[in-house]
């Protein structure tokens, strides 16, 4: 192995030693500055590093023991402190986990159950684009919105899309890459694009 290749190996342990600790001390806890301007941010709650865009996070309400993993994205409205009619507006329970690269971008009202596994990059909104007059660009059309509701106990695996007025009862798996619109029942498995209901977990 040549000095050159040596060295390269050393500083590239060194470069990742100095990532991981520097993400390791940039993790949002419960008692940091940043916390205090969520609507509420639970005890032993984490927001993991590097953040994704977060703003508006006065409308943002986390539970007990949420771990928000890397790069997610947590937005309220359209623009840096916009007024809401309601707050909070993004409820996420306790002890959801909240995978790497998700976006939840919420506009009306967005809750989350406590206990949610949700997967890497998956996307949760309750507005969309209209696109009813032909004639204006789809940009200059207003948004749609509509609640969305995930229950308790569920988990929603990786690419998942929650579209506006979502519902999800209690215990729900969502496969991989389902699209979901509409309301389902407790204890049901969805898959496909749109999403339907492919097995009952709990026969009543």
């Amino acid at each position: 192995m040549t000095l050159r290749l040596r060295f390269r190996h050393w500083l590239g342990a060194r470069v990742r030693q100095c990532r991981n600790y520097l993400n390791e001390i940039a993790v949002i806890g419960h008692e940091d500055s940043e916390a205090r301007g969520f609507y509420a941010f639970g005890h032993g709650a984490a927001i993991m590093a590097p953040q994704g865009v977060m703003y508006n996070t006065e409308h943002i309400d986390l539970g007990e023991g949420v771990l928000v993993g890397p790069n997610v994205i947590l937005s309220v409205g359209t623009s840096i402190g916009q007024a809401m009619i309601e707050t909070p507006v993004v409820i996420i329970g306790a002890r959801t986990v909240v995978g790497r690269g998700t976006h939840i971008v919420g506009h009306w009202n967005i809750e989350i159950g406590e206990d949610v596994l949700i997967g890497p990059n998956v996307y949760i909104t309750d507005q969309n684009h209209s696109y009813r007059d032909s004639d204006r660009p789809i940009s200059a059309q207003p948004g749609i919105e509509s609640a969305v509701r995930i229950g308790a106990g569920s988990w929603l695996a990786t690419n998942v899309v929650i579209l506006p007025g979502s519902k999800l009862g209690k215990n729900t798996v969502v496969a991989a890459g389902a699209v979901v619109r509409g309301e389902f029942p407790d204890y049901v498995v969805l898959a496909g694009v749109p999403a339907r209901i492919v097995k009952h977990r709990k026969v009543k």
